[in-house]
């Protein structure tokens, strides 16, 4: 089996999206796969001392939009810290990127494009046809992914990534496992690639001499 990065993650994370493309980049570069694992994260913070955003102090809030703006700077992007419908249920959203990745479909332009749809277009994730509508301008079936996002098979999956991001020590969204190592948050992107390329280079061993 290939080395991999495991992405554990919230189907409502703004910092996801951030992240979204330059991990894409790190795992090409690095030449290693990336496991998309969607994860229910108020369930992960009930489980590890985590506190929703809406019930933080006006100052950890404030600093949240500061930090965000800061990021869409260096980044080129955009991201809206309120947006219309922030953080609804992610419940299908996350389940019907389970159901397309068993299906082999492209994972991350999928979730990439259902993070967009909240955070820069003001669309509320948790309606079923939002998503159907996010899948089709993606090329997938729409219609077989929302019945398989149902299936028990599906929401098994959804609970079992839960289960493993909190013993793999996860509290946030995003983390980065590698090699038993975690990385909490886009802004640990560099420390993670640091330690995908010096996985590398021990593999690889001493330079011909």
């Amino acid at each position: 089996m290939s080395p991999t990065i495991d992405c554990y993650f919230w189907m409502n994370s703004d910092w996801a999206y951030l992240g979204a493309d330059r991990l894409e980049a790190l795992a090409a570069r690095q030449g290693v796969a990336v496991r998309y694992l969607p994860i229910d994260l108020p369930a992960v913070y009930a489980r590890t001392g985590g506190v929703l955003l809406g019930q933080r102090s006006p100052e950890r809030q404030a600093y949240r939009v500061a930090e965000l703006r800061r990021w869409c700077r260096r980044l080129g992007l955009h991201v809206n810290p309120a947006p219309r419908f922030m953080c609804p249920d992610a419940g299908l959203a996350s389940r019907i990127v389970i159901a397309a990745d068993q299906g082999g479909a492209p994972v991350a332009r999928l979730y990439k494009a259902v993070l967009e749809a909240e955070w820069c277009d003001e669309e509320d994730i948790s309606d079923p046809s939002t998503l159907r509508r996010i899948l089709l301008a993606q090329g997938l079936p729409a219609d077989a992914l929302l019945r398989q996002a149902d299936s028990a098979k599906t929401r098994t999956s959804y609970q079992r990534y839960t289960d493993e991001a909190v013993r793999a020590g996860v509290f946030g969204s995003p983390s980065y496992l590698w090699n038993g190592e975690l990385f909490w948050g886009q802004d640990r992107l560099d420390f993670l690639e640091e330690a995908v390329q010096a996985d590398g280079l021990r593999e690889a061993g001493p330079p011909a001499t």
